[in-house]
C-alpha cells in the first residue's frame, strides 16, 4: 500500500499546483536548520564565567569560590606550609589538628594549591586565624612550593586589614640567612595591614627544632584561647585524621606500590617530571670514589631530563626491606594487607597520608620515614597503647615543654637515636596498631645532591658522589643512612634487570659567570667538590671551543691522599691539561696538625686578593655549613682585612656586597 500511494502523490501534487516544490521545501528546511545551528552556536560562544583552569589549580582559601564557605564548613584556621623536606608540613598538620581541641576546625593548606590574592578574605570570617609555618630554603629563599606566595608578598600593595596572622619559622644557625622566609612573611603581612596575634616563632635545626616548635606550640594556644575567648577541651584524648578501610577484593592494578603521584607512572613515564612524577633513570655507573674504605661513591645515571652545571638531583630512596619486615614481626600484621587510610574531615584536600589504596609493606618501604627518630607528637599519641603505666607517663612527659621532659626525650630518643623500631623492641608494652602508627609517621622525603657533571660534556647523564652514612648508636644499633645505603646497592644490573632510581633536577642559582673571562675560586673539602667536578668540565668544554677562559682555582680537601682523595686522578689531569689553573688539596690528617682549606686560602692570600679585588672572581663555596663555610668566610675576611686595609666590619661589608652581586654563592648544607 505505501508503494501506490508514493506513487500516486506526485499527479496529485501536480493536479493541486501547490506552492512550494519538493526542492524549494527541502532548501527551507535546509536553510531553516543552519539558521538554528548558526543560532545555537552563537549562543555558546557567549561569555561565560571564567572558572580556574584544573590543570593548575589555585582553590579558594575555603575550596570553594566563596569564603562563606569556610564559616558553613566551621573552618576558621588555616594553617599554610612552606616546606622543603616536609617538616613544616608536619608541624602545619599538627598544628591544624590541635585546633580540634579547642573546639575549633582548622586545615593544613599549600600555598602553592592556593590563590593567595584571596588572602584578605579571611577577615569576613568570625574568629579566624591565619598561621604559617616557613622553612627557609638554600640562601634566605622560599621553598619551592612557597616561591608564588613570596613573589606575590613582594609585588601586592592589596591590604590585609582584620586577618589575623601569626608564624613559626623554620631554620638552621649554621646559615647566613637564618629563618630569612619566616621573618620577612612575618614582617610583610604587618606592613599589609594584618594583624600579629602570637609573637613570631623561630625554630633551629642546628638545636632543638622539635623543642624550639613545642614551646612556641604550647605558649601559642592558651593565647589563642585568651583572644578568641575559648576553652581547651579533651587535651588527653587523641583524635584520629583517618579511618581504616581494608580491601580484601581489589583488583591489584589499582593499588600503589610506590608512585607519588599517578597511578603506575613508573610504569608508562610521562614528561614533565617532577617532584610528584619523577623520572626512573637507570644507573649505568657505580663505584666507589676513595682508595681504601667504601665511603664514597660515585653513580652515574642514564638521564632525560635537561639540567645545568650546578643545579641539584632529587633521588627518591626506600626503606631497608629489613627494618620494614621487623615492624611487620612485631606488630603482628600482615604487611601485604591492602588498605586506604581515608580523611574524616570528607572536606579536606588532603584525602589520604600517602597514596591510597596501597600496602602496609608498600607504605613503610615506600612513603614513611622509619629511620629518624620520631617527634614528641608521634610518642604523645601512641602513649595510649602502652600497656604498662610508667611507660605511658614517660612517653606523655617527653611529649611535653616541662624541663624534665625535654631532658628524657634529648637523652632517650635523640642521643641514643631510637627510631620507631628501637623504641617499639625497648618498650615491650607498646604495641599500637600498625594503621594508627602509619598515621602519625612522616613522609620519607627526597634527598638532594649537588650534580658532579655538566650538561655541554654528559648531556645524556648525571652524575652525583655521596658518603656512605653508617655508625653505631649508644644503645649498640648499627644505623644507616636511608638513601646511601640504598644507592650502594644500585648495582648496573640487577639479575638482567637495570637498576633505577626515582629522580627529578632541582634548578640551583650557583652558577659559573655570565663571561667565561672572569676567574672562578672553588672551595669544596669533602664531597663538597661534587658541583666543582661540573663547572671544572665545563671550563674545559668552553676552552676547546675557543673562549677565552679566566683564572680556574680549586681549593679541596680529605683525611689522607692514600685513602680518600675524590677524583685524584681526574683533577691531576685537568690540572696537566690547563682546565684547572692551580689546585690545592687539604689533606687534613697526613699530619701532626691539622690542615684545612681555610689554611690554604690564606696561604695564597696575594694571589686571591688580586683575583677577588681586581680581576672580577667569582667566589663558590660549597659543603658543611655548621664549621666549613663559616671558617672559610672568616679567611675571606681576614685577607679584606690584612691586604685591602679593611676593619672587621669593613671586610665583612665588603663580602656581603660580593653575595649580594652574585659573586660569593653558597651551596651548603648541615
Amino acid at each position: 500500500r505505501e508503494e501506490s500511494k508514493s506513487s500516486t502523490q506526485p499527479e496529485a501534487m501536480e493536479e493541486e499546483n501547490p506552492l512550494f516544490s519538493n526542492l524549494d521545501l527541502f532548501l527551507f528546511t535546509l536553510i531553516a536548520g543552519l539558521i538554528i545551528y548558526w543560532f545555537m552556536s552563537r549562543k555558546k560562544a557567549e561569555p561565560i564565567p571564567e572558572f580556574k583552569k584544573l590543570d593548575q589549580p589555585k582553590k579558594l582559601l575555603a575550596l570553594i569560590p566563596s569564603v562563606a564557605a569556610i564559616s558553613l564548613q566551621g573552618r576558621n584556621i588555616v594553617v599554610f606550609y612552606g616546606s622543603q623536606t616536609g617538616t613544616g608540613e608536619e608541624f602545619a598538620n599538627r598544628l591544624s589538628k590541635d585546633a580540634q581541641r579547642y573546639g575549633m576546625k582548622g586545615m593544613a593548606a599549600d600555598p602553592e594549591e592556593y590563590d593567595m590574592s584571596e588572602l584578605s578574605r579571611l577577615a569576613e570570617i568570625g574568629n579566624s586565624l591565619a598561621i604559617f609555618c616557613m622553612a627557609t630554603y638554600g640562601e634566605g629563599d622560599p621553598t619551592d612550593n612557597a616561591q608564588d606566595f613570596y613573589d606575590w608578598l613582594q609585588e601586592t600593595d592589596g591590604e590585609l586589614d582584620g586577618v589575623n596572622y601569626t608564624v613559626f619559622a623554620l631554620g638552621n644557625k649554621t646559615y647566613e640567612h637564618y629563618n630569612a622566609m619566616g621573618a620577612y612573611v612575618d614582617k610583610r603581612l604587618e606592613e599589609l595591614g594584618a594583624k600579629r596575634v602570637f609573637d613570631l616563632g623561630m625554630g633551629d635545626d642546628d638545636g632543638n627544632l622539635e623543642e624550639d616548635f613545642v614551646t612556641w606550640r604550647e605558649q601559642f594556644w592558651p593565647a589563642m584561647c585568651e583572644h578568641f575567648g575559648v576553652e581547651a577541651s579533651g587535651e588527653d584524648s587523641s583524635i584520629r585524621q583517618y579511618e581504616l578501610k581494608e580491601h580484601n577484593d581489589i583488583n591489584m592494578n589499582k593499588v600503589y606500590t610506590g608512585e607519588l603521584g599517578r597511578l603506575k607512572s613508573f610504569e608508562t613515564q610521562k614528561p614533565p617530571f617532577d617532584a610528584k612524577n619523577p623520572f626512573l633513570a637507570p644507573v649505568t655507573v657505580n663505584r666507589k670514589l676513595n682508595k681504601a674504605g667504601d665511603r664514597h661513591l660515585m653513580l652515574h645515571f642514564l638521564d632525560e631530563m635537561v639540567y645545568e652545571s650546578g643545579d641539584h638531583v632529587a633521588v627518591y630512596p626506600t626503606n631497608d626491606t629489613a627494618i620494614v619486615n621487623r615492624l611487620g614481626q612485631i606488630l603482628g600484621v600482615d604487611l601485604d594487607s591492602v588498605i586506604s587510610l581515608n580523611n574524616l574531615d570528607e572536606e579536606s584536600n588532603k584525602k589520604h597520608p600517602f597514596p591510597c589504596p596501597t600496602t602496609y609493606r608498600t607504605a613503610l618501604t615506600h612513603y614513611l620515614d622509619i629511620i629518624h627518630p620520631p617527634r614528641t607528637n608521634v610518642l604523645y599519641e601512641l602513649a595510649q597503647y602502652a600497656t604498662d603505666p610508667k611507660d605511658q607517663e614517660n612517653m606523655r612527659k617527653m611529649a611535653s615543654s616541662a624541663p624534665e621532659g625535654k631532658a628524657l626525650y634529648q637523652s632517650f630518643v635523640l642521643e641514643d637515636n631510637r627510631n620507631i623500631l628501637a623504641i617499639l623492641e625497648d618498650l615491650p608494652s607498646l604495641r599500637p596498631p600498625i594503621d594508627h602508627l602509619c598515621e602519625l609517621m612522616p613522609r620519607l622525603q627526597a634527598r638532594y645532591y649537588s650534580i658532579a657533571s655538566s650538561s655541554k660534556v654528559h648531556p645524556n647523564s648525571i652524575h652525583i658522589c655521596a658518603v656512605l652514612v653508617e655508625y653505631t648508636t649508644k644503645t649498640g644499633r648499627l644505623t644507616k643512612g636511608v638513601a646511601t645505603t640504598w644507592l650502594k646497592n644500585k648495582l648496573v644490573a640487577d639479575n638482567g634487570h637495570k637498576s633505577t632510581v626515582p629522580m627529578y633536577i632541582r634548578k640551583s642559582q650557583f652558577r659559573l659567570p655570565f663571561k667565561a673571562s672572569n676567574p672562578v675560586i672553588m672551595v669544596g673539602p669533602g664531597t663538597g667538590i661534587a658541583p666543582f667536578m661540573g663547572f671544572i668540565q665545563e671550563r674545559g668544554w668552553l676552552k676547546e671551543q675557543g673562549k677565552e677562559v679566566g683564572e680556574t682555582v680549586l681549593y679541596c680537601g680529605c683525611r689522607h691522599k692514600k685513602e680518600d682523595y675524590l677524583y685524584q686522578e681526574e683533577l691531576e689531569e685537568a690540572e696537566k691539561m690547563g682546565v684547572i689553573t692551580k689546585l690545592n688539596v687539604a689533606f687534613s690528617r697526613d699530619q701532626e696538625q691539622k690542615v684545612y682549606v681555610q689554611h690554604l686560602l690564606r696561604t695564597n692570600k696575594e694571589d686571591l686578593w688580586r683575583q677577588i679585588h681586581t680581576d672580577n672572581a667569582h667566589i663558590y663555596i660549597c659543603g658543611d655549613a655548621r664549621n666549613m663555610a663559616r671558617d672559610v668566610q672568616t679567611a675571606f675576611y681576614e685577607i679584606a682585612e690584612e691586604l685591602g686595609g679593611m676593619t672587621r666590619t669593613q671586610a665583612t661589608d665588603y663580602i656581603k656586597k660580593l653575595m649580594t652581586k652574585g659573586r660569593y654563592s653558597q651551596d651548603v648544607w648541615s
